[in-house]
Parts: C-alpha cells; structure tokens; sequence
C-alpha cells in the first residue's frame, strides 16, 4: 500500500476557485470520459443537486463531474459552469440536437464568515474547471474549504477555521482516494490517537472541548443550532463498479465520516459522499469500501490540519 495523489488517477482532474475576502469557494472533480457514479445523503440539512439522477432505478449510469461548493443551496449555482465548460468540449452525452454533461454537486453552508453576501456562482464554477488539472490538489483555506469551519454547537464565538483535505491510497493497481471539505457541527477527531483536533473551543479560547458531551448536559433544552453545516466529499477510483455498487460504496465510506468526527449526521449537517469510479480494473467492491472509509478519514484529518487561520478563527495548528 502507498500514498498516491487522487489526480494520479487516470482520467481524474481536480480544480478549485475561491474568493478568500469572500469567504467561499468550489472544488470540481471531472472525469471528461464519465465515470460510474453513486451518492450518500445523510443529516437533516443537505443541498444538492442530480442526487436522484444517481438512484440504481434511473437511466444515467455516468457522470463526467461532481462540484463541490460554499455558499449554502445558492452555491449549487457553480455546477452549471461546469457544466457550459465541459459542453464547450463536447463532453457528455449525445442527445442529437448537442450534449449534455452530467455534473452532479452539493453546497455546505459558509454564509458565516467573510461576506454572506458573495456565493460561488456559473462563473466560478466555470473558473474551477479552467484550473483543473492532475497537480497535487491544494488543501486548506481553498475551493469548497475556503469558509469551512468545524465546532458550531456553542455558536459562531467557539468554532474553529477547517478546510479542504484529500488522501489516496493505491494497493496492486488499484487506486481509490478521497476530497473532503469539512463543516461540521461537530469536532474532528486524529483517527491514529482519538485526540481532537478541531472543533468546539472552550470559554477562553485555549482548548478544544467535547460537543459531544456539552450535547448530553444540554439534552433537554431545544436548542437552536446551524441548519446548515455539511461534510461534502468525492470518493473517486479506477475500479470496475455498476452504478448500484457505487451507491453502496458512498454507503461505506460514510465510516470515514464516522473515524474522524464526532457527533456526525446530525440535524444540522447535510452531509453527502459521491463516488467516481473510471472502470479501469476489476476489483472485489468491498475491498474498494474498506479504502474509501480509510482515505476519507484521513483527508478529513488532513482538511483540519491544512487549514490556516482565518476570519478571526482559530485553527488546529494552534493547538499542534
């Protein structure tokens, strides 16, 4: 086993946009030749977009991108530019009078810092597909990661700055990886020492304390919490899977979500996971599912740890 860039993958192209004044930005993952896609829905709060489309019952088997964004359901807008960019190719599929790409996204809820006001848009969207390309991916303070932030159940005074992280792996020929922006309700876990890394700042600012247990202290109070916080990631490979069995994976690699942040799913995150697989190799699915939980845990653990920070917000290296 060794650690590979998820741009190592062949058909695989990664670019970011972003407006650090802003405070929002996309990721978008392309796979020109179409990839053999699955998706995962969790939490009470998502916004997405051609999450349907994926269903095992309906008739697209493959997509050619998934955008990842800021900007809460208005940055759902940023798939469309990957959309007008991939069709100035002629990439997707022949419906006789042009193409149509297949470009799948979901937004996570950033409005809180920078300026509420600015949202990626067509034109970013557009932007992330220009600059995509198979360099290492940078990570932190960028694309979907640029407004991330972890650690909101006391309110925006006690979160910390989070980010965009990804991590790959390949054994034999296969090879699966994982891009993760990271906004979560909750805190973020080191998955090799169970320490926490990120999340609820205490009363003063120098520790990181436990949502968790500030959850069950406060457990008969109805608190108002953020409705919209959301761990977006993209699980991508160049296995061999139907549709039917991506959408499983996505299922599977949810456990990574599980790894590293603690509480996860809940009402207030909208968290999703896509999958892109190129059909390359045959592979055992499983073996695929055990990676993508592994991969997805760690470019979480690698988001918190590349963020800097921001926007008045602490980081994790400030506690490391």
């Amino acid at each position: 086993m060794k650690k590979i860039k998820i741009t190592d993958i062949e058909g695989i192209k990664v670019g970011h946009a972003q407006d650090l004044v802003g405070g929002s930005g996309c990721t978008v993952i392309l796979c020109e030749k179409g990839a053999w896609a699955g998706v995962d829905v969790r939490g009470g709060s998502p916004a997405s977009r051609e999450t349907d489309l994926l269903k095992p019952v309906n008739m697209v088997e493959q997509i050619h991108g998934v955008m990842l964004s800021g900007g809460s359901a208005y940055g759902l807008d940023a798939a469309s530019g990957a959309m007008a960019f991939l069709e100035e190719k002629g990439v997707g599929f022949d419906v006789g009078v042009g193409v149509v790409p297949i470009v799948c996204g979901a937004s996570l809820f950033d409005l809180i810092v920078g300026d509420p006001k600015f949202r990626p848009d067509k034109e970013m969207g557009y932007e992330a597909c220009k600059n995509a390309g198979n360099c290492p991916v940078a990570e932190g303070n960028v694309g979907a990661g640029t407004g991330a932030t972890v650690g909101k159940f006391l309110g925006i005074e006690h979160m910390m700055k989070s980010g965009l992280g990804t991590f790959s792996l390949q054994v034999g020929d296969l090879q699966v990886g994982a891009i993760v922006a990271v906004n979560a309700l909750g805190d973020v876990i080191d998955v090799d020492t169970g320490k926490r890394i990120a999340g609820l700042l205490n009363e003063d600012k120098t520790k990181i304390s436990n949502t968790e247990e500030m959850m069950y202290a406060q457990y008969a109070h109805d608190k108002n919490i953020f409705s919209g916080n959301t761990t977006l990631g993209c699980v991508v490979t160049n296995a061999k899977l139907t549709k039917t069995q991506a959408n499983k994976i996505a299922a599977i690699a949810h456990n990574g979500l599980v790894k590293a942040i603690r509480p996860v799913h809940t009402m207030a995150d909208g968290d999703t996971v896509f999958v892109m697989a190129t059909g390359k190799i045959d592979v055992m699915p499983d073996a695929v599912g055990a990676l993508a939980v592994e991969v997805m845990a760690r470019a979480i653990n690698s988001a918190v740890r590349a963020a800097e920070p921001a926007y008045g917000l602490k980081a994790a290296r400030d506690f490391e």
